[in-house]
């Protein structure tokens, strides 16, 4: 794996563990949903790991991280169509997908 690779990896996995941090480490929608804060600054790190996500397919497209080009295009989304971007999707990607992206980064990057 090359530096910037692992680079690009890092930043992933500091912005989803800040995603946790945003929410205090409770996961209460309610609290989510209310707190626009929250909800920037979440959406906020998922462009980031979908911009760097982006970036290790145009290094490697063929970079074994799991539903990458899905990655990429919810940050599309989200920047791109930030009025409808939807807070149960969201909410769904920080419960299900953001855990399971953890796992898979921290396991490439050892």
């Amino acid at each position: 794996m090359s530096i910037e690779e692992r680079r690009l990896l890092n930043d992933i996995l500091e912005s989803a563990l800040s995603i946790d941090e945003y929410l205090d480490g409770r996961r209460i929608f309610a609290e989510f949903k209310e707190s626009k804060l929250k909800r920037r600054a979440i959406e906020r790190e998922l462009e980031i790991i979908g911009e760097a996500t982006n970036n290790l397919l145009k290094l490697n497209p063929d970079f074994p991280l799991s539903h990458a080009r899905l990655i990429v295009d919810l940050r599309n989304r989200v920047i791109h169509s930030y009025d409808s971007v939807d807070e149960i999707i969201i909410w769904k990607i920080v419960m299900k997908d953001i855990p399971v992206l953890l796992k898979e980064v921290k396991l490439l990057l050892d």
